[in-house]
């Protein structure tokens, strides 16, 4: 029999993107329509890692990518949300969670995947609820998940009579650390190990495969997967990186430990497979679903163990930002009212510190470009908006006790200090996004334009941090100099808008720099305002 090469190729590659693009639709819908819920679920349930494994779990089902799980594993440990050991534990869950996918595809119902595909687009176009649309997309995507495999597998038909690749298949069987490397360098390059793991239940329903050739590419296949973690890992902080090595390690040693069981794990295979009467894709997401689980049970009492040798392996201290409030203990409220006010006001200063380095950021992202700043800047902004949350949450129960006339007043000034930080948080991701216009437009800012913003920067930057301080002392003073400052960034903005202006009409600068460079000295003349309206607080009230 002929083999048609193009035609292979054109079906199997065609295939795998609308696969790949099916898994992602599918994902992005189930996500949209979870909202923020996701982040909610690995941060809540999380208190131990047996939770941990389970919200692991649970995220992966809904967003159909454990490298997608991880990597928002890594983020939350990157921002302060989450420790080594409970990020251990998701990693976990998420491993297993990815094993939906496979027992998906082992339901036969490609022959519906195009009436799948035409209710998904009807959903999408037809009807404008949010909801809806995302619901669309999920039933899009598992529609395009089903079709691209249809077409793999029209493609790999003809492998069977390949002699090479009969060769191959067969000194895979011989060599099972082969079809390990084979299958983690497919999953490197494709990025995913659900497609991986679809073409081989593909080659393996269509005979071009054998099962002891398939089940060492299966656990190569999650090594591979660990790649996208790792990738989201750079750059990122200690703990970050720490919990990507712990996903690359955590699936060399399951795929080293089952490697060394293999002749019985795949005669267990084979004993499900006639028991169950399974059809051969089924029978490989039971392979895969039984790999993981097996493998969380006989590494998850080591946890505490991957986390030492991660920490062994990437030493350093960790700088991240920590989005948690470490003082607003509730038993504070029942003691004394006064005491809790206190706490609180630890806290808010805590923010206030948190914009203050936000701030800073922002001017780095402006003078460098570079994206670790502009990072950073969001990260503090996302735990400057958490504490607002969580802050505010406990004033409001504070304030259910009976306050006396001084801490009502002083409960008012901290309400109303936590507003005025949330928005100067607001401001610098204004001008965050400010310079990311700057750069994605390749604005030129001219140097007398960029010395005025530094100068600006500067002078805004202190007066934030003077008037945290005057809050953290009740410094009457400080806050006096505040409003001081404050006058002269107002001074400074109208000069330096008129500067601009003359500077454009004798065409030293363009007409998008000049927005941006108008854009930039208003945001840091609001940023002055609430710095300023801190500091009245504390001349309206001292303790």
């Amino acid at each position: 029999m002929d083999v048609d090469i193009q035609t292979l190729l054109f079906e199997f590659f065609g295939g795998l993107g609308i696969f790949l693009l099916g898994i992602k639709f599918m994902g992005d819908g189930l996500q949209k329509s979870a909202g923020d819920r996701l982040r909610d679920i690995l941060d809540r349930f999380t208190s131990n890692p047996f939770l941990g494994v389970l919200a692991g779990m649970v995220v992966t089902m809904l967003i159909q990518s454990s490298s997608g799980t991880t990597v928002l594993t890594v983020a939350l440990v990157n921002a302060g949300f989450m420790t080594l050991r409970q990020a251990i534990g998701v990693i976990m869950g998420a491993n297993i969670g990815t094993t939906v996918t496979a027992f998906i595809i082992g339901i036969d119902i490609g022959e519906y995947a195009l009436p799948i595909l035409a209710v998904g687009a009807f959903l999408i176009f037809f009807f404008k609820k949010p909801i809806i649309n995302a619901l669309g997309q999920a039933v899009f995507g598992f529609g395009a998940l089903f079709f691209g495999l249809e077409l793999m597998s029209s493609g790999m038909k003809p492998l069977r009579s390949l002699e090479s690749f009969h060769e191959l298949t067969v000194s895979m069987s011989d060599n099972p650390i082969l079809g390990v490397v084979i299958g983690a360098v497919f999953t490197l390059i494709v990025q995913s190990s659900s497609a991986t793991i679809g073409i081989l239940q593909g080659l393996f329903s269509e005979g071009a495969i054998t099962l002891n050739a398939a089940i060492p590419v299966l656990f190569g296949d999650n090594i591979g997967t660990t790649i996208t973690a790792v990738l989201a890992a750079i750059g990122a902080s200690v703990a970050a990186k720490r919990a990507a090595l712990t996903h690359v390690i955590f699936n060399l040693i399951g795929s080293i430990i089952f490697l060394i069981l293999l002749l019985p794990f795949i005669a267990y295979v084979s004993f499900l497979q006639t028991k169950l009467n399974l059809n051969p894709e089924m029978t490989l997401a039971f392979a895969h679903g039984s790999f993981n689980i097996m493998n969380t049970i006989i590494q998850f009492p080591f946890i505490a163990g991957l986390a030492w040798i991660v920490t062994k392996t990437i030493p350093g201290k960790d700088t991240i930002i920590e989005y948690k409030p470490q003082y607003l203990d509730p038993i504070f409220i029942e003691r004394s009212s006064s005491l809790a006010l206190d706490q609180a006001k630890k806290e808010i200063v805590r923010m206030g510190e948190y914009a203050c380095k936000g701030l800073e950021e922002s001017n780095q992202y402006l003078t460098t470009s570079s994206q670790k700043h502009s990072d950073m800047a969001m990260q503090i902004e996302g735990a400057i908006n958490n504490l607002d949350r969580n802050i505010t949450e406990y004033l409001v129960t504070v304030s259910g006790r009976s306050l006396s006339e001084q801490e009502s007043e002083k409960h008012t000034a901290l309400m109303n200090s936590i507003r005025d930080i949330e928005r100067i948080g607001d401001h610098f991701e204004n001008l965050i996004e400010l310079v990311d216009y700057k750069i994605s437009n390749k604005v030129q800012i001219s140097d007398k334009a960029m010395g005025e913003l530094n100068t600006m920067f500067d002078l805004t930057n202190m007066t934030v941090k003077q008037a945290v301080d005057a809050l953290n002392e009740s410094d009457r003073e400080k806050a006096l100099e505040v409003v001081q400052r404050e006058e002269e960034i107002d001074k400074m903005e109208r000069d330096y808008r008129k500067r601009h202006i003359i500077r454009m009409n004798e065409g030293l600068c363009s007409g998008s720099a000049g927005i941006v460079f108008v854009d930039i000295i208003s945001n840091l003349e609001r940023i002055g305002d609430h710095a300023v309206n801190i500091a009245e607080y504390v001349l309206g009230h001292h303790d």
